[in-house]
């Protein structure tokens, strides 16, 4: 979709975007929110430029044709907001999980910019977390002692070795912790792996900062077992920028520089408070359209493979099909949908894409009229192991153009709340179909009333009433959230070229295959890595040939 590829696919080349969302940006959503005369924005999906590795080259440089200067447009982000008002961490035991209602700081800070633990930190948990005291030492001992658990073995030894158990089982079986602690750990990885420390390699939870590698010696490099987040570096941690709306901002800009027209301005700033102008997504004279509410049933070529000089798209909008045309095709869509919306893929390719399961979870956005409340208990986040949703936090500080955040407790403020719908015990794509299914089963009346309950119980004591205090709610669904890669505990050492999402995105005749499914990690930047590699196929494979040996033409 680059206007690059247009030039280069030749001066009359046209693109069209068939979108089945009522909005562009796929999981990058935005939610609005008009409370007290002010703008609201929430991210109800995909929130930030960020990766547990840097950025390619070719995200680096999308981004910068975008105009976000990520470095240099750290500035937006109020990093200093909630430190100096002395909100911290903060930990909700509820009584279903715990036995009693219990919000408590967190011994251990775990976001950007929020205040520092002042005292002992770990003196509230001790007296108050409602666990076993054999529990509660536990965990503190697992947090700050170096110990080597696996002593007499190589860094490769315990690498393999850790990459086969679960986190669940490295605390119960190999750091001998007592098995209360679990309930307390079973949440923290479920926002970037969708699943509990039941179904996370133990190498791969150390790697997402969790406790109990300190004293192993485990090393920096990439190896067995190095999972989505088991190697972080300093470019990526520093390689950070988030906008208001999360990463809707950036789909707003990709289609400022498509159409023009549709949003109007000239840089990163301006873009957030602009309206976009839907109706000139779809004009007939655009060379680029991005159709809305459309949703694609069928792909083929038209007529045999080999020789088929188009592909023919057929999509149902407002409840009638229609037929698009074209000289190629980019399905950027869930991979696993497109076995059985292009039937004549080769079966082992279906199989790989199959294998693309998705990780449900809910984001919710939760307008309040103010956040006295927060300040008043001294936190900006909350994470509550075993309750509905899994945490809580005062949206993030970000002032951007004619956007500005809340400042004072007094104003309005979104806060977000999200949870992994996940069945511990089972394979992890098994537990994805049945959150997938659980979500669709559950109304929306359903996660308002847990919404409402949750809030009310964590923030009673700092006077919330839901009833007054919440102007609004918006639930994001995604059934088929977030895409999933390899898992040591349940997938087969696949070689390279068995790997199922790389066999599954090969190009088929004048189709290719895009979206982060095809690199199977939930991250943007792979789905911008991934649409660069899937039109650089047509382009140079099927578009403008150069074949230097009539023999040597690829299919």
């Amino acid at each position: 979709m680059r206007p690059a590829s247009q030039a280069e696919a030749g001066p009359a080349a046209s693109v069209l975007v068939l979108d089945n969302h009522d909005d562009f940006g796929g999981h990058a959503k935005r939610n609005e929110f008009k409370v007290g005369g002010r703008t609201l924005l929430g991210f109800g999906g995909t929130w930030s430029i960020d990766s547990p590795a840097p950025y390619s080259a070719v995200a680096k440089a999308l981004i910068a044709e975008l105009g976000i200067d990520v470095l240099g447009g750290r500035s937006i982000m109020d990093w200093r907001l909630y430190g100096s008002l002395n909100l911290g961490s903060g930990i909700f035991f509820d009584k279903e999980t715990f036995g009693a209602d219990r919000l408590i700081p967190a011994p251990v800070r775990r976001r950007r910019g929020v205040g520092e633990t002042t005292g002992d930190p770990w003196a509230a948990f001790m007296a108050e977390a409602p666990m076993s005291e054999a529990a509660k030492r536990d965990v503190k001992r697992v947090h700050e002692e170096s110990v080597d658990y696996m002593p007499g073995l190589s860094t490769a030894a315990k690498r393999q070795k850790l990459a086969a158990i679960s986190y669940a089982k490295f605390l119960t079986d190999v750091a001998k912790l007592d098995a209360g602690v679990l309930p307390f750990f079973q949440a923290r990885p479920h926002g970037l792996y969708g699943v509990g420390i039941d179904a996370v390699p133990a190498q791969d939870a150390f790697g997402l900062g969790m406790p109990g590698a300190q004293g192993m010696n485990l090393g920096t490099a990439p190896g067995v077992g190095q999972g989505l987040d088991a190697i972080r570096s300093h470019e990526a941690e520093e390689y950070f920028l988030h906008f208001p709306d999360g990463n809707a901002g950036i789909a707003r800009l990709i289609v400022r520089w498509l159409i023009p027209t549709a949003l109007p301005g000239s840089t990163m700033e301006d873009s957030v408070a602009t309206r976009v102008r839907y109706a000139a997504l779809d004009e007939d004279t655009s060379a680029v359209r991005v159709r809305l509410d459309s949703t694609v049933v069928a792909v083929t070529h038209g007529g045999e493979r080999r020789t088929a000089s188009d592909v023919v798209v057929t999509y149902v909008k407002r409840g009638k099909a229609y037929r698009a045309r074209g000289g190629c095709c980019v399905l950027a869509c869930y991979n696993a949908m497109i076995p059985y919306l292009c039937p004549e893929l080769p079966e082992t390719q279906k199989v790989a894409l199959h294998q693309a399961v998705r990780k449900p979870y809910v984001y919710t956005n939760v307008a309040v009229r103010n956040w006295k409340a927060f300040e008043k208990l001294g936190i900006s986040d909350v994470s509550c192991p075993g309750a509905y949703y899994r945490s809580i936090m005062l949206d993030w500080g970000v002032s951007i153009g004619d956007y500005r955040c809340a400042r004072t407790p007094d104003d309005p403020m979104v806060v977000h709340v999200s949870k992994a719908v996940v069945r511990p015990g089972l394979p992890a794509r098994d537990q994805f179909r049945v959150g997938r299914q659980e979500l669709l089963e559950t109304s929306f009346e359903s996660f308002e009333r847990n919404t409402r309950d949750l809030l009310a119980r964590v923030l009673s004591d700092g006077g919330f009433d839901p009833a007054r205090d919440i102007a609004a709610i918006s639930v994001n669904r995604w059934p088929h959230g977030y895409a999933g890669g390899q898992n040591e505990l349940f997938d087969p050492d696949w070689g390279y070229d068995e790997v199922p999402w790389v066999v599954g995105r090969k190009r088929f005749g004048r189709i290719a295959i895009a979206n982060s499914d095809a690199a199977a990690v939930c991250l943007t930047s792979a789905a911008f890595d991934q649409a660069h590699r899937a039109v650089d196929e047509l382009l140079t494979d099927v578009i403008r040939p150069d074949f230097q040996y009539p023999w040597a033409e690829r299919a």
